[in-house]
């Protein structure tokens, strides 16, 4: 399996920031120590044309020229630096190169990425480029007219930015499964939207996915599927207020890849959010979901169309 990284591109963040920025890198370097089966390779960033595919050129240019306002800056919750754009473009990046794998290979990850927050003209939530639908609209412009997405959202936040981008595109299908209290508190329309009550532990969190699930393939049929598979819904996570345990968070990722295995649906997989008061909590909790998807290659690949993946080899 294929997986792509970005931390090499580090962006500085005042002492104190909420964001887990070291845990990428230690998630690379596990996975390089621990799973020989798994092929790291970093990625190349997202340019213009496909940021354009989503994103307003007048947003893109001034992320890029560094002219977002302090507010603005604010909403994405980083502070502006050159080295800010270059990650966010490689995280981008990342998630299309794990698609074009998936599409080869059955299953592919990107080692950072689910940056669901940023909408088409603004980011926010430590979200600057909206790397799931970026990637969506570059396989449907690289795979031609019919290709069809579906982005199973499951990190514990909304990804409200992604349901706006798409909320009037039958193209592409939006399930978030997230905490109905937590943040964004002002929710975008999914099409398909799952709200969790506080402290909702594996069992009825499990109920609801399955059910999630069979209503999506019921409805849908995809080319492929991009899943955020966030550590944040676990138990004592700092932004999470759900209470999953690591065995709950690994059958969540089971459930996914069974689901698209029984189909024969190629899989790239971001790892989202995860903010474990211990940072090992989290990095442990993504590790296994590579680890896991690792095993689902074969089983996603047996089905997948050999025009689907053979325009991309």
């Amino acid at each position: 399996m294929q997986a792509f990284f970005s931390d090499h591109f580090v962006l500085p963040l005042p002492p104190g920031h909420r964001f887990p920025m070291e845990k990428y890198a230690r998630l690379r370097e596990r996975v390089a120590g621990e799973l020989p089966q798994v092929v790291l390779a970093e990625a190349m960033p997202a340019d213009d044309v496909m940021l354009g595919r989503v994103h307003t050129l007048e947003y893109v240019r001034r992320v890029s020229a560094g002219t977002l306002d302090p507010k603005e800056q604010r909403h994405i919750g980083f502070p502006w630096s050159p080295q800010m754009v270059e990650r966010s473009r490689r995280s981008t990046g990342a998630t299309v190169a794990a698609c074009r794998a998936a599409l080869v290979d059955g299953v592919a990850a990107n080692l950072a990425g689910g940056t669901h927050h940023a909408y088409a003209d603004r980011g926010e939530g430590f979200c600057v480029f909206n790397d799931a639908a970026v990637a969506a609209r570059t396989m449907q412009a690289e795979l031609g007219p019919g290709t069809r997405v579906a982005i199973i959202d499951l990190d514990v936040h909304q990804g409200n930015g992604t349901a706006a981008i798409f909320e009037h595109d039958a193209s592409v299908f939006t399930l978030s499964l997230h905490g109905e209290h937590n943040y964004p508190f002002r929710k975008a329309s999914s099409d398909l939207d799952v709200g969790l009550p506080d402290g909702c532990g594996d069992d009825a969190y499990l109920v609801a996915l399955g059910h999630a699930l069979t209503d999506l393939f019921a409805q849908f049929t995809p080319t492929l599927v991009i899943y955020l598979a966030g550590a944040d819904p676990l138990e004592n996570d700092r932004l999470g207020r759900l209470a999953l345990t690591h065995d709950g968070l690994l059958a969540r990722d089971r459930r996914v890849l069974t689901a698209c295995a029984e189909r024969g649906l190629p899989v790239a997989i971001a790892m989202a959010g995860g903010y474990g008061r211990d940072i090992e909590q989290s990095v442990a909790a993504h590790f296994a979901t590579i680890r896991l998807a690792s095993q689902f290659q074969r089983a996603c690949r047996r089905a997948i169309p050999a025009s689907a993946g053979g325009a991309l080899v």
